[in-house]
């Protein structure tokens, strides 16, 4: 469903009626209905905004789970190679 609003009335009170030619109508003060976008700038900038934040984040927490998993392993094969040599 295509939301409209009016952008002179108070959103509480939004009614909507049909005029003769089709187009929608406030009821409150008469002036035609304006169709709401889906999406606008405000919300694309904060979510790049959100995303520039985030994303060092997450990667810098996938690293050290990598790098925990590494490191598990040198430590066992360092100390595999002491215990040999002595």
């Amino acid at each position: 469903m295509i939301k409209y609003y009016c952008p002179y009335c108070n959103s509480k009170y939004q009614f909507q009626s049909l005029s003769n030619t089709g187009k929608l109508l406030c009821s409150l003060c008469g002036d035609e209905m304006i169709k709401k976008s889906f999406i606008n700038i405000k919300q694309i900038i904060s979510l790049t905004i959100v995303i520039t934040f985030l994303f060092p984040l997450i990667y810098t927490f996938l690293l050290s789970i990598i790098n925990k998993k590494d490191l598990k392993k040198d430590i066992y094969q360092t100390s595999y190679i002491e215990f040999k040599r002595v």
